[in-house]
């Protein structure tokens, strides 16, 4: 896989720091404002990446790419994955995978037409617990409640209370902590349960954005509640609950570092989890994904973001949440 980078902000730099340890994964390129030239360049000698570029159509015009890797801000995503299956890129495109479910299915339309690989980038579905937590399921028996809380005191928090509105809280940027945190917690809940009957989102709304909100989905048998703050904190942590015992993570479910099997009748038992970096599973398996183009993992991992992406439109819709994407539509 020969990826052009699509940003340089947090995110990036995090994924850039595990770059090296991905075989068959080159470097080939990274995209960044022409602001950020000196920003840009760092990136690009600390991390040996081929080349540098500040326009976005010169990149994608360059044969050696055949990915791309989408990092820019979620109201973007739309139309830089667009843009990129235009020119017949394959794209890892960062979570949330789009605005909204119309965006999502257009792209997924475009990428079958023209043959691309397309994969929305969201950490606990690749990691190794994850995988061993759905096969630990069966052991806690019926389940009642599943309960996620990623709550976080954001630094950009006070900003935003004296009305400078940066990204992470711009509703015309689509953000919002349902986009930013609880998306982790939708994507831990639908990968293990699939599609719930039933979606409410009772949102706190602070200028037209949600800072913090308790997202309920209703499934036939048991009710899961997605809780996330970027105005407040509380101890990050996630609960399976069945008759016969439950699964506790202690932190939150883009890491999976910490997780405990507990029995009703039996000592509790810890499972054992990678000391990878939490981006390493995911690039791992995009790297082999796309390399062997591997057209059925990819479509099923596009309908459980599908899913993921259907709930939090169906989520901001009965909280009264407008992206400024959607305004004009």
């Amino acid at each position: 896989m020969n990826l052009g980078i699509i940003g340089s902000g947090m995110i990036v730099q995090d994924f850039l720091t595990i770059a090296d340890l991905i075989d068959d994964m080159k470097l080939e390129a990274i995209l960044g404002r022409k602001e950020s030239i000196e920003k840009i360049n760092f990136l690009a000698n600390k991390y040996n990446i081929n080349k540098t570029y500040y326009d976005y159509d010169e990149l994608l015009d360059d044969d050696n790419i055949d990915t791309v890797y989408i990092a820019v801000p979620n109201h973007l995503h739309f139309e830089f994955t667009k843009k990129a299956l235009d020119h017949k890129k394959h794209v890892i495109c960062e979570k949330p995978f789009t605005s909204n479910l119309d965006e999502l299915k257009e792209l997924i339309t475009l990428s079958k037409q023209n043959n691309c690989l397309l994969f929305e980038a969201i950490t606990n579905q690749y990691l190794p617990a994850y995988k061993k937590i759905k096969k630990q399921l069966p052991s806690i028996g019926k389940i009642s409640i599943v309960s996620c809380n990623f709550s976080q005191y954001s630094s950009r928090y006070d900003d935003f209370k004296k009305g400078i509105i940066l990204p992470a809280f711009d509703v015309n940027k689509s953000g919002g902590a349902l986009m930013d945190l609880n998306v982790y917690n939708i994507h831990f809940v639908v990968g293990l349960f699939g599609k719930p009957e039933h979606v409410h989102y009772y949102a706190n709304i602070e200028h037209d954005i949600d800072t913090s909100g308790v997202l309920c989905l209703n499934y036939p048998n048991f009710e899961a509640v997605c809780i996330a703050a970027k105005d407040c904190s509380a101890p990050i942590s996630t609960t399976i609950q069945g008759d016969k015992g439950c699964i506790k993570i202690d932190g939150p479910v883009s890491v999976l570092s910490d997780v405990q099997i507990l029995k009703n009748t039996e000592n509790s038992e810890r499972i054992d989890t990678d000391n990878y970096h939490r981006l390493y599973s995911e690039f791992k398996a995009f790297t082999t994904y796309i390399d062997n183009l591997d057209f059925e993992t990819c479509n099923k991992m596009l309908e459980h973001s599908y899913i993921v992406m259907d709930v939090l439109t169906q989520a901001r819709k009965s909280a009264n949440i407008v992206f400024g994407v959607e305004k004009n539509n």
